[in-house]
């Protein structure tokens, strides 16, 4: 026991470490089983106390196991071996009040952090009920404490997190005010170390309220009471009063402190903010020298080449390996993704303002972008470069822009071609579009924006099958290009194959939930498989994302009225009436619709409308008189046929109305209404004879032109067929035998184009009608065809 004891030593005092291992042999324990007067003073009276009682004072060796009570002959136990087991822990009482405190307190922690927890989880409501059961069990323990101990004792640490996780809950739930008083609670109290900071919070709260006075001020006390070693939270909070400047529009303040930002600690945020309110004020100069120093800024990543092995040694590689995607990585690579985004998105705001024109200011934002670290943005702001000139429709300047990256790299190579395809596609220079596609894939052929452009010049050549191959490759590259997934469904429509197109553009809608034009392509698809109750099921979703599409209402009218249901489809066609009141196929619906139920009064405003939508279709004009001569009222029936005869002399129809009036009535005219009348009906005659093959050839070519009008199958629509059914329905009225000629001219409402092709160009938000050859922005729900509609 005594070996690591050493005895400082009496000599050569000039060796420091000397005499550490010399010690008396006394105490050398290792040698007693071999020590003979040991081992017989053990065994026999020398080791025993004398009998007669004298005690000795053995004070200094008590703890060795000598006791003052020994018998003579007892063993010797320096451990105590010999008085058995130690005895058992006295067993705590769980009703003591310090006990008592011990769990509460232990409850309290628990409460916490399971608020903690829940807001981490996204449960709000759970987060602050757990808060405020935390909050009243603490006061609880607080006055169990003051009423055994003294209130010094009271743990403030805790009764701190208590509230401060409340007043955090109260603001996640957006309980703005509680969240103040409970604030307020905590700053004012002087216990609490350090809970001026607090007032950062409460001005980010009356930031979200846009009580902006209140968030400078509370601001700028945080500030006052943070003191200059803790510089990256002061830094934070200037920050945050340089925002709320830009908000108030206070912009010469907010570039005081986003000035003094850059000077002490240059961060992105900072940078991109400076540039914005020197955008505001209009300064050309300090926007230069902002961009600049946003440039500038260090980003404080390792490089790319960190992550390449310089060697062929398994352990390094293994090590490189798993340090690629860990989250240090995935870290860096987003300070970066977010570097080039601040960066791109300033240089697009000054470019078009910091010289005379946009390009000379778009090639000074490049050459500063390559004098830097983010050298590969140069690209970039030349092809944004290029997007603006499409933007201002100079389309041969973004060509010209465009073709100068046929040089560079494989991947801007790719993107330049891509983009130049869709410029091509979009003049219908298929054979342009094609080649720059080409171009594009052969750069990049795993570039899915690419490869869809190429499936879009195929699919405009026809060739579907070979189209639906370019669609599946852009999708073996990206699953989520959507606008490959999108054209692969059009495409299995256009080759009948339903089936397959509703598992893409279902597949579709799980991606975009709220897409317009995915809605109604599976309700489109479900009504060429013949299933219009799926078809209407699919079809009020869609309504409940565009609301006002009126061509989705009159299809909804059409799938009730097919279906025999008149009240749902006037409901339909009403609302798409009331919502786009010049569709002549709606209008003609409710003509008639009011007209089959006996209510012509009603009818008129439609017809009326109809005539001044076509004015030199002399049928809705008829109708309107119609419906005056079949309400009763005879004068008003006469007069709008004078005026339809005034306006169109030769129509036999009018006449044969004006003739049968008039003698109803007893008007002289009607000798005159009659000569008209033998006079046309002579000259029709007479021209029918002319062309031989009379008015049975007339009503062929009638039939041949609305026969090639509705030979398309693969469109969304069949107007013309429609027309020819509510015609048809108007002249079999009940109640009449009139002669009523429908317009040859199928000029009867406009489509709703349904295959806009994507193109899921790089920068190029742009769809196109496969009917028309029109385009418009992705983000517009519908678009007008100035074609007809045909099947």
């Amino acid at each position: 026991m005594m070996q690591n004891v050493h005895l400082a030593p009496e000599t050569d005092e000039d060796d420091l470490y000397s005499g550490y291992n010399d010690y008396n042999p006394t105490y050398d324990t290792e040698e007693l089983e071999n020590d003979t007067a040991f081992q017989q003073a053990v065994r026999t009276s020398h080791g025993r106390r004398p009998p007669d009682g004298i005690t000795r004072p053995m004070t200094a060796v008590r703890a060795a196991g000598f006791t003052k009570a020994a018998l003579r002959g007892s063993a010797f136990d320096p451990l105590g071996q010999s008085r058995g087991p130690a005895p058992p822990l006295e067993a705590k009482n769980e009703d003591s009040p310090e006990e008592k405190i011990r769990q509460l307190e232990k409850k309290v922690n628990e409460l916490v952090e399971e608020s903690c927890i829940a807001n981490s989880c996204g449960d709000l409501k759970l987060a602050l009920e757990k808060a405020k059961d935390a909050g009243r069990k603490e006061r609880v323990l607080v006055r169990q404490r003051e009423q055994v101990t003294t209130p010094e004792n009271i743990n403030l640490d805790l009764t701190y997190s208590v509230l401060f996780n409340l007043a955090s809950q109260y603001s996640a739930n957006e309980m703005y005010a509680e969240a103040l008083n409970t604030y307020q609670v905590i700053v004012k109290n002087k216990m609490f170390i350090n809970a001026g900071r607090l007032k950062v919070n409460m001005g980010n709260i009356y930031l979200k309220q846009r009580n902006y006075s209140k968030a400078i001020k509370f601001y700028r006390m945080a500030l006052d009471q943070i003191p200059s070693v803790h510089k990256e939270m002061r830094i934070k909070i200037m920050q945050n009063i340089g925002v709320t400047f830009i908000k108030t529009g206070r912009y010469s303040d907010a570039i005081n402190s986003f000035e003094h930002i850059m000077s002490m600690a240059p961060n992105l945020k900072a940078g991109f903010n400076l540039i914005l309110s020197y955008f505001a004020v209009g300064d050309r100069d300090k926007m230069k020298k902002a961009f600049q120093k946003l440039i500038a800024v260090p980003l404080e990543i390792d490089e790319d080449d960190k992550y390449i092995s310089p060697s062929d040694d398994p352990h390094t590689n293994l090590v490189i390996e798993a340090i690629k995607n860990d989250h240090l990585r995935q870290m860096e690579r987003e300070r970066k993704a977010m570097a080039e985004k601040y960066i791109m998105t300033a240089a697009k705001l000054i470019a078009p303002v910091i010289e005379t024109s946009f390009a000379v200011g778009y090639d000074w934002c490049v050459e500063v972008v390559k004098a830097s670290q983010y050298v590969e943005l140069a690209n970039d702001l030349e092809i944004n470069k290029a997007i603006t000139y499409l933007r201002q429709k100079d389309f041969n300047q973004a060509v010209e822009t465009l073709k100068m990256f046929e040089k560079k790299d494989s991947r801007v190579k790719s993107a330049a071609a891509t983009n130049l395809s869709f410029l091509y596609y979009l003049e219908n220079e298929f054979a342009q579009a094609s080649s720059y596609a080409d171009l594009a894939v052969n750069s990049d052929r795993y570039n899915p924006s690419a490869l869809t452009n190429k499936g879009n010049t195929v699919f405009a050549s026809g060739d579907y099958e070979k189209a639906a191959e370019f669609y599946k490759e852009a999708l073996r590259n990206d699953s989520s290009c959507t606008e490959a997934l999108y054209n692969i469904g059009l495409t299995y429509k256009r080759l009948n194959r339903l089936d397959e197109a509703l598992d893409c553009f279902l597949k579709l809608h799980a991606i975009l939930r709220n897409s317009a034009q995915v809605l109604y392509q599976i309700a489109n698809v479900y009504e060429l498989m013949e299933d219009p109750n799926q078809a209407i099921e699919w079809l009020m979703q869609l309504i409940s994302v565009v609301p006002t599409d009126s061509r989705a209402l009159s299809k909804l009218g059409e799938l009730y009225d097919s279906e025999g249901d008149k009240s749902q489809a006037f409901q339909y066609y009403y609302e798409s009436y009331r919502y786009f009141p010049s569709n002549i196929e709606v209008i003609e619906w409710l003509g008639a619709y009011y007209i089959d139920t006996q209510f012509c009064e009603k009818a008129i405003q439609y017809f009326e409308r109809a005539s001044l939508i076509q004015p030199t279709q002399v049928k809705w004009q008829l109708m309107v008189a119609s419906c005056f001569r079949r309400s009763g009222n005879y004068q008003k029936a006469l007069d709008t046929y004078k005026e339809i005869h005034r306006k169109f002399p030769e129509n036999v129809e009018c006449l044969r109305f004006l003739v049968r009036l008039c003698t109803d009535i007893g008007l002289k005219e009607v000798q005159e209404y009659a000569t008209k009348l033998k006079r046309l009906e002579k000259m029709k005659e007479i021209r029918e004879q002319r062309i031989k093959s009379g008015r049975d050839s007339s009503g062929g070519s009638r039939s041949r032109r609305e026969g090639s009008a509705g030979s398309d199958s693969g469109q969304n629509c069949s107007a013309s067929s429609k027309g020819e059914r509510l015609s048809a329905k108007l002249r079999a009225l009940p109640g009449t035998n009139e002669p009523y000629e429908s317009s040859s001219n199928k000029e009867i409402g406009k489509c709703w184009c349904s295959p806009p092709v994507s193109t899921g160009i790089t920068g190029l938000e742009k769809i196109r009608c496969l009917l028309c050859g029109s385009t418009w922005p992705s983000n517009r729900k519908t678009k007008n065809c100035s074609q007809k509609k045909n099947r």
